[in-house]
């Protein structure tokens, strides 16, 4: 975070030093935010925005009809530079779309989900904890290929990271409008829904340590999607 001249001119006392460090590194930590990454906005089966678009595989998503549930195997991570945000909790839940829609011939195969839930979080910066509050209809387009992929949607606005202690911050994700966040997609037994430093927009507001500049996160996250419709069943992206 660049420090303002007014910054600089403050006299370092031994408090001082310590709640700037302190800021300095909430800040960079604060260069994140969810949900859910590829690059925000982006679709899957869509060509880089400096290419034409991708002809797009046909999808099947089965079983048809079921309802899934999509829960965090290990940790979220939300990571700016050396800083991270972690979470060890977090679930979403949707249903298949039932026949003839969980097929698309040329293109991904949507649905609603819950919005994803994010807690037991914690910060490495000492002296700062962190919240995690969603809302608004997400979604997700499930899309056949090599590999297949998933994009996750958030609403604008739907996903929020306060921080407390010695900086005080809000980080919304898709500030502006919804974003879609690409992840990759393996049949199993569950099957395994991954984001690997995965962008999203954000806004973030605050004073002292809030890099009010920031306008992008990153984040990486493993989810294993059960079918709570029939338990011995897998949910599955096909061609």
């Amino acid at each position: 975070m660049t420090m303002t001249h007014a910054a600089r001119r403050i006299s370092r006392t031994p408090r001082t030093r310590a709640l700037l460090t302190a800021g300095t590194g909430i800040a960079a930590a604060l260069g994140l935010s969810l949900a859910v990454p590829g690059h925000a906005a982006a679709r899957p089966g869509t060509a880089p925005t400096t290419g034409a678009p991708s002809a797009a595989a046909s999808t099947t998503v089965s079983p048809a009809g079921h309802s899934f549930t999509a829960a965090l195997s290990g940790k979220a991570t939300f990571t700016a530079g050396s800083v991270t945000v972690t979470c060890t909790a977090s679930t979403s839940s949707g249903q298949v779309p039932a026949a003839p829609d969980n097929q698309n011939p040329a293109g991904p195969v949507s649905s609603a989900t819950t919005p994803a839930t994010y807690g037991s979080c914690t910060t490495s910066m000492p002296g700062i904890s962190a919240t995690v509050t969603t809302s608004g209809s997400w979604g997700v387009a499930m899309q056949n290929g090599d590999p297949a992929s998933a994009g996750l949607t958030i609403p604008s606005g739907g996903f929020v990271l306060k921080t407390s202690g010695l900086a005080s911050c809000t980080v919304t994700a898709a500030p502006t409008s919804a974003a879609t966040v690409n992840g990759t997609w393996t049949n199993g037994a569950p099957s395994i829904l991954t984001f690997t430093h995965a962008a999203v927009p954000v806004k973030v507001v605050g004073g002292f340590g809030c890099p009010t500049s920031a306008t992008s996160s990153t984040f990486n996250a493993l989810y294993k999607v059960s079918d709570t419709t029939a338990p011995a069943s897998q949910i599955t992206v096909t061609g």
